[in-house]
């Protein structure tokens, strides 16, 4: 996310990043290491940090996030920054849905997402979100997906290595009927409305609903092994 924000900074762009203390400190090391000026983007108002909790905070009434405090704050932070970078552009991160996600607050998330949607037909920003999604874990399927999915164009993961466990497990538990499975991932139609998923994610979806009995087993070697990977130098 770092070379994304310093990309747009470097075109004289905007940025506004929500994010926890963790991942803004992060941040500005990365930009400050890409020579971008962001101290000097700081000082003119055109790169923003904000706190992801105290936001969100901010935002909800009764458990939900509101339409009209989203506006009254965020609407108002973006409306300004776009207006110190002359209109070059403005890039936006967020973590505030991540943080419901993580809470279980499913439909709150999906709800602040549409709020987000709402802003970008009208700012012309480009936004990431970000979500802690255990790829390998129980909640990743398509009914509690399906929502979160219809409201991103694209789901890019951070799950190196991935793709590679996850044939190494196919191919020991499934043995032949692994090159089957990959066919058959590779004719899988999403549903209608759900952004772009990579290729390793779509088999995860694709096994759970398809071979569920076999599925649990193939993602929890698959997990496994990616350990193994990432543990060798």
């Amino acid at each position: 996310m770092g070379a994304y924000v310093a990309e747009g900074l470097s075109r004289g762009e905007g940025a506004v990043l929500i994010a926890t203390p963790e991942h803004r400190e992060a941040f500005a090391a990365h930009l400050m290491a890409a020579g971008t000026g962001a101290m000097e983007a700081v000082r003119d108002g055109r790169l923003v940090f904000l706190d992801a909790a105290a936001t969100l905070g901010r935002l909800m009434v009764d458990g939900r996030p509101d339409s009209e405090r989203f506006e009254a704050v965020l609407g108002a932070v973006i409306a300004e920054v776009r207006c110190r970078t002359g209109g070059c552009g403005l890039r936006a991160y967020g973590e505030m849905v991540g943080l419901l996600w993580a809470d279980g607050e499913v439909d709150a998330a999906i709800e602040l997402e549409e709020h987000w949607n709402a802003q970008l037909e009208t700012s012309g920003m480009r936004l990431f979100c970000g979500y802690p999604i255990d790829v390998f874990g129980e909640e990743f399927d398509s009914a509690r997906l399906g929502p979160i999915l219809c409201t991103h164009t694209r789901l890019l993961t951070a799950n190196g290595g991935l793709a590679r466990a996850l044939d190494h497990a196919m191919d020991e538990l499934l043995g032949a009927e692994a090159a089957v499975v990959r066919r058959e991932v590779r004719d899988f139609a999403p549903p209608a409305g759900w952004g772009a998923l990579p290729d390793a994610e779509s088999t995860i979806l694709w096994l759970r609903s398809n071979l569920p009995q076999q599925a649990p087993r193939i993602i929890a070697r698959a997990r496994h092994y990616r350990a193994s990977y990432l543990s060798v130098p």
